[in-house]
């Protein structure tokens, strides 16, 4: 080959030769873009520059390290952490955990009994349930829960442990049954929410490291147990078993269906009572019945849930305190200072009568004793809150510090319950002095449960043990329920009213003609026009009857009393 002849481009399967411009063609079609050198010898990704004539030039340095094969290039996968050069492989996000990794649901769907049992309860709540006022009916349907819940059966644990569980169920069947008794609305519907409380904590127990826990368990289960309840559905439909108990419910509606109206149509007797228990129905009837099987049936379901499959608890130990004694020694010993001047101040005022309050505050008794009582139940509930904090975040390590921790919580315990004294003198006074409400009496039982809820902080503080206090002060708010319930309010109401009129001549019987069938006992003392003013209207209210889901024994007696009770004539003398 002459020195003047240049060397044809090789044409092998290797590729091009050095310098050509021709392109392969596995590199036809649009530019790709090509890897590229980093100063710190990784390979990124950029797209070259388009040569003039359209066609991709590629170039390699023949002094460079091989690269990655001709080809399209792989990027980074999708969703994986950004890399940089210099910084090392990405390190890859964790899965996001799921939202009950603590409390796994059941590993197999509800058994026929649990089914069957949530049915029962949605029928029976549909049924028995009274529509208007309460009675019976929630009682009823409270039971059938509860025989659920049992059939179920419970966890074997010792008999000490079972006894709180049982005692919660008394308590809530307890609260239930107080619709039988008493007539005032707003007394059942306090007892009904207090009621649903109970049972949570009936059934949830101590498997929740909160009361709080507890309390919201059975809801929470509820909702998770519907797609529990499909898989026993689908595995019930798919057993032979499980057809045949279909068919025999439906066979049993076809026999009601058809035998119930020819028997009713035959005797006159047997009609009547088929409309006392069974509704009329209609579309609003329709919806009803179906809220209510539904709400049981998944109480029922949720409380299942829970007993098949408890939470994972473990216990977490107390992270240590930062605190050191000066630092809550000196914020709460003011505090202590500040309640011991109060204190000798309200022993003063309690103890020197009418007379001391008029020369110190120029007001009379009855407006002292209403200026104050907001800011001191105020107080009260500041109060407990710095005692929950001091004992649970107060070091108590050495014999010094416990000895501290007792002594100045305790003397801040006992000068807040003279504070709560004080305030129940005054709210006792300025009914005294005003007349008797609804109102005033649940604000003074509220204080009444904030001094229990103050002893078991003081038992607390003795024993230098936190734990217990919340499902204390709940169990308190229960006794005190049960105990409004016991009372009769509306009657107590309606005899201090009678006393005072008595006392004072005054009386207010517009109020009075507002309480309900449980104060017309009581208020069968009152003289006339009062008594019949009082009476005629509350007559006015009551149902003639009561079907047997809200039958009530305060309604029953009160409509025996007024049977041909007069027309109200309520001058202004009367009132």
């Amino acid at each position: 080959m002459s020195a003047d002849e240049k060397p044809e481009p090789s044409t092998d399967a290797e590729g091009p030769a050095e310098g050509s411009d021709e392109r392969p063609a596995a590199l036809e079609g649009p530019a790709e873009p090509v890897p590229a050198l980093a100063p710190g010898g990784q390979s990124v990704w950029s797209a070259p520059p388009m040569p003039a004539a359209g066609r991709l030039a590629l170039k390699v340095d023949p002094s460079a390290p091989p690269g990655p094969p001709f080809g399209p290039p792989v990027g980074p996968p999708s969703g994986a952490a950004p890399r940089h050069p210099g910084l090392g492989p990405a390190v890859p996000y964790p899965p996001p955990q799921p939202l009950f990794a603590w409390w796994p649901r059941p590993a197999s769907p509800p058994s026929r009994r649990i089914l069957g049992c949530a049915a029962a309860a949605g029928v029976v709540a549909a049924i028995a349930v009274p529509e208007g006022r309460a009675g019976v009916g929630f009682l009823v349907t409270a039971l059938v829960m509860t025989v659920a819940w049992l059939a179920v059966g419970r966890p074997q644990r010792p008999t000490h442990a079972a006894l709180p569980h049982l005692l919660w169920g008394v308590a809530a069947v307890g609260l239930v049954a107080v619709t039988v008794v008493r007539d005032a609305e707003w007394l059942a519907a306090l007892c009904l929410l207090m009621a649903c409380v109970a049972g949570s904590l009936a059934v949830a127990g101590r498997s929740f490291a909160t009361v709080l826990g507890g309390v919201v368990a059975v809801p929470i289960a509820a909702m998770r147990a519907v797609p529990w309840t499909a898989r026993g559905l689908t595995t019930l439909r798919h057993g032979a078993g499980g057809v045949r108990v279909l068919l025999s419910v439906l066979a049993a509606v076809v026999v009601l269906v058809v035998f119930v109206p020819l028997l009713a149509a035959a005797d006159a007797a047997f009609a009547s009572l088929v409309d006392a228990v069974v509704p009329t129905l209609d579309l609003s009837s329709a919806i009803r019945w179906a809220v209510l099987f539904a709400l049981a049936a998944l109480g029922v379901l949720g409380a299942c849930f829970v007993l098949v499959a408890p939470p994972q608890r473990t216990e977490r130990a107390e992270r240590p305190t930062r605190l050191q004694l000066r630092d809550w020694v000196i914020p709460v010993g003011v505090l202590v200072l500040l309640f011991v001047v109060f204190v000798g101040v309200q022993f003063a005022a309690l103890f020197g009568g009418d007379e001391y309050v008029r020369r110190t505050t120029g007001p009379s008794y009855a407006e002292y004793a209403r200026s104050g009582f907001g800011q001191l139940v105020a107080v009260t509930l500041l109060t407990l809150g710095v005692l929950v904090l001091a004992m649970r975040f107060a070091p108590a390590t050495t014999a010094k510090e416990r000895r501290w921790k007792r002594t100045l919580l305790a003397v801040l315990v006992a000068l807040t319950l003279v504070i709560i004294a004080s305030a129940l003198s005054r709210m006792w006074l300025y009914q005294q002095a005003y007349g008797f409400t609804v109102l005033r009496l649940l604000v003074l039982t509220f204080e009444l449960w904030l001094g229990l809820g103050f002893l078991l902080v003081l038992v607390g503080v003795l024993r230098l043990r936190h734990a217990g206090l919340a499902r204390g002060m709940l169990a308190a708010g229960v006794a005190a329920l049960l105990g409004l319930a016991v009372l009769n309010p509306e009657g107590f109401i309606a005899e201090h009213n009678i006393a005072r009129l008595a006392d004072s001549g005054k009386v207010d019987v517009g109020y009075l003609s507002t309480l309900s069938a449980d104060a017309v006992p009581a208020l069968q003392q009152l003289p006339e026009p009062h008594r019949t003013c009082a009476l005629g209207t509350i007559a006015q209210r009551l149902p003639e009857t009561d079907d047997w889901r809200s039958a009530n024994i305060a309604r029953a007696q009160a409509r025996e009393a007024l049977a041909g009770a007069a027309a109200p004539n309520c001058s202004d003398g009367s009132r």
